[in-house]
């Protein structure tokens, strides 16, 4: 029978990332398209034998449902680290478990924007975000951005232009595609202007303690005194990326309504490993693990932009490579008109995946010379003959 599909989906296209990721049932298949955290920094043993205890000594409370805010001894452990690493929680900001960083954007869009309402986003920008925007109708507006990301110009030339500006859609530190981090002068500027405009920040940081080089720059939340940023964070890139645990802290009002939107979605995260996760905070030194994961992306970030430097020796007049100070990936750029279409189906041949600059763009009609590396999945091996193999098949084109 032919089916009927409403507005809001019927536009809606498959996530480019995750049909590259289709290929990696190939064991050849070099992946420098995942998002994935290293399958090394699972902390294995620890989530092992908490389970074993959970499933001892409190197996109903972990299978039963569980309120919509969260479990309240992670709620309050989220909040308070909140405090103490990112002076990011007022007094009248509330905490809410979600499943998964991404249901916070997807809740934070659903409780602000009717159809036909503007958000702006960096351009380019993390391609669930945007999906989960355009599937509320959203106008969807990208801010040109440089090496120091949300260009301030640009970011008000938008705001007087565009109508009904719901909320500003930012990845500041370690963004996602480009590894770029939004400068602490930018951050200000950008706070002020919201403040302007009377506009909200969705501010999205998942990436936030994965810095390995550099000093950190404070969050945009930590700035924030008339409760207008909406702050999400994940355990996704720290803890574990299955386990799909997500936090929001905002004002207490947004909350609320963020909850009421919640439980009409899924009820509750799930409760198991929400309760994993806050045993694992109790007994365990999350820091020193983070600092673990920190090492082991400064040695392979270290290793991918050494690899494309020395292979792009002949063509570095002609190609950009993003240095970033953390978080999971880097950047290509390329002469305008360049075709990363055909770079990338060229790589799958000699199996190897990127993912093409224009699945990031707020208007996917226009075109991108750019793409998206990832250095923390890959082996140390993949990424040595990943880049060289990249790198070729750009000079082909060139």
């Amino acid at each position: 029978m032919d089916y009927f599909f409403s507005d809001r989906i019927s536009g809606l296209k498959p996530s480019a990332i995750r049909e590259i990721l289709k290929y990696g049932s190939d064991p050849k298949m070099i992946g420098f398209s995942a998002g994935n955290p290293a399958p090394e920094s699972f902390p294995v043993s620890e989530m092992k034998e908490i389970s074993a205890e959970i499933f001892d000594t409190m197996a109903s409370s972990a299978l039963q449902y569980g309120i919509t805010e969260g479990y309240t001894p992670l709620r309050e452990k989220v909040k308070s680290r909140l405090i103490t690493k990112f002076n990011s929680v007022s007094e009248d900001d509330e905490v809410i478990i979600t499943s998964g960083g991404q249901q916070g954007l997807e809740l934070a869009c659903k409780v602000l924007c009717n159809e036909g309402d503007t958000v702006l986003c960096e351009d380019p920008s993390f391609i669930g975000a945007l999906n989960a925007f355009r599937s509320y109708n959203v106008n969807l507006v990208g801010v040109k951005t440089d090496s120091e990301g949300i260009i301030i110009s640009e970011l008000e030339a938008a705001l007087k232009r565009e109508k009904k500006v719901r909320f500003l859609y930012t990845i500041p530190t370690f963004h996602n595609p480009t590894g770029k981090t939004l400068s602490l002068e930018r951050r200000r500027a950008i706070y002020e202007l919201a403040c302007k405009y009377n506009i909200i920040i969705l501010e999205d940081n998942p990436y936030g303690e994965l810095r390995f080089k550099g000093k950190d720059v404070p969050t945009l939340k930590s700035m924030d005194k008339e409760g207008r940023v909406i702050y999400c964070g994940s355990f996704s890139k720290i803890l574990s990326a299955g386990i799909r645990l997500g936090f929001v802290s905002a004002n207490k009002a947004l909350v609320s309504k963020m909850t009421v939107a919640k439980q009409v979605s899924d009820v509750h995260t799930n409760q198991f490993f929400q309760i994993l996760a806050d045993k694992y905070l109790e007994k365990y030194d999350l820091d020193a693990h983070i600092a673990k994961i920190r090492e082991l992306y400064l040695k392979k970030a270290t290793l991918m932009r050494n690899g494309l430097l020395e292979s792009s020796k002949d063509i570095l007049d002609k190609v950009n490579y993003t240095d970033p100070e953390g978080g999971l990936f880097m950047w290509a750029e390329l002469p305008k008109g360049f075709d990363v279409i055909k770079l990338s189906q060229n790589l799958l041949a000699r199996c190897v995946a990127i993912v093409p600059g224009v699945a990031f763009a707020a208007d996917p009609s226009l075109p991108v010379s750019a793409f998206r590396l990832n250095y923390s999945t890959p082996s140390d091996e993949q990424i040595v003959n990943g880049t060289r193999i990249v790198v070729e098949e750009i000079a082909k084109l060139l």
